[in-house]
């Protein structure tokens, strides 16, 4: 089994390279040595080595970025999205590829399923719906994993920067009115193995849009304090403890891009498919913060 790993820089990424060994063959790119926009180079990496399965994890996530980067945003999340699409169905290779739950509006006052009509509130989401819809209309052997506000130990991230903060200052301010789950990288990955492990037995799930992310519901707020508290346990030195985190509204703190408020995604149809039993978001994130905190103790 030939796997084509692309963005495997990012946060995802780096995760995705270290567990996809276990199915199969991987060639790795970083978007360094193979931009996905440059899609006669994309192309040119397909026919060279043939892969049975195309796992996408490069994208263009600086939400609020994107707002004045829309032609970037989308060139990535949409236009190299359909181009790949293109070659997956020449080349009858499955395409794996990640998207988000910020292409729903979060008005909906229960967890969104997969057929719930989308409508993004920021040009990230639009983007990746774009991209969601070049892979369906072109309609090649594809599988897409919607998940939400991914924190791996790689990279930066939410987590990282809570830490970061909590060392420097002597209080927070955190959302407390996005409602939605942390998704480790790790648990990605072994959901996207699962998959893969799937299509090797001839046993592929139905192609089509998956939601994916632990089990319950949190908020930023809650986040925060669960890695502070962590942190905390662990005796790392910190100006912020946990009761000084306080709870506000996304109206009190505005940013460039709008977020859903409701960001919760039903995973039933995934898992109906999965080998094993999504965890509950707290334990995959204290795996998580468990990897930060490690590191940051020996820095």
């Amino acid at each position: 089994m030939k796997i084509l790993l692309l963005g495997s820089n990012g946060q995802l990424g780096r995760e995705l390279e270290r567990q996809l060994s276990s199915v199969g063959s991987v060639a790795a790119f970083p978007r360094s040595a193979l931009d996905i926009t440059n899609h006669r180079a994309v192309t040119d990496a397909v026919l060279a080595i043939h892969p049975n399965i195309i796992v996408n994890s490069a994208a263009y996530t600086a939400v609020d970025k994107a707002e004045t980067d829309a032609e970037l945003a989308n060139a990535v999340n949409a236009e190299a999205v359909a181009n790949l699409a293109q070659i997956a169905q020449k080349e009858r290779a499955w395409l794996i590829h990640y998207s988000t739950d910020y292409v729903f509006d979060g008005s909906k006052p229960t967890p969104y399923v997969e057929t719930d009509a989308t409508n993004p509130i920021n040009v990230y989401g639009a983007s990746k719906q774009a991209g969601e819809e070049a892979i369906t209309a072109v309609d090649c052997q594809h599988l897409i994993l919607r998940t939400s506000w991914v924190i791996g130990k790689d990279g930066n991230n939410f987590a990282k920067s809570i830490l970061r903060l909590a060392a420097e200052r002597n209080s927070l301010k955190v959302i407390s009115d996005q409602l939605g789950v942390p998704t480790s990288p790790s648990l990605i990955s072994k959901i996207t193995i699962d998959a893969i492990r799937a299509i090797k037995q001839d046993k592929a799930w139905p192609r089509g849009i998956y939601h994916l992310a632990p089990q319950g519901v949190s908020s930023w707020h809650e986040i925060a304090k669960t890695v502070i508290a962590y942190a905390e346990q662990h005796r790392l030195p910190l100006n912020t403890q946990v009761a000084d985190i306080q709870a506000i509204t996304t109206a009190e703190y505005p940013t460039a891009a709008k977020r859903p408020l409701n960001s919760q995604l039903d995973t039933d149809k995934l898992q109906s498919q999965l080998s094993f039993d999504l965890p509950h978001w707290k334990d995959d994130f204290l795996a998580v913060a468990r990897d930060i905190v490690k590191e940051l103790e020996t820095v």
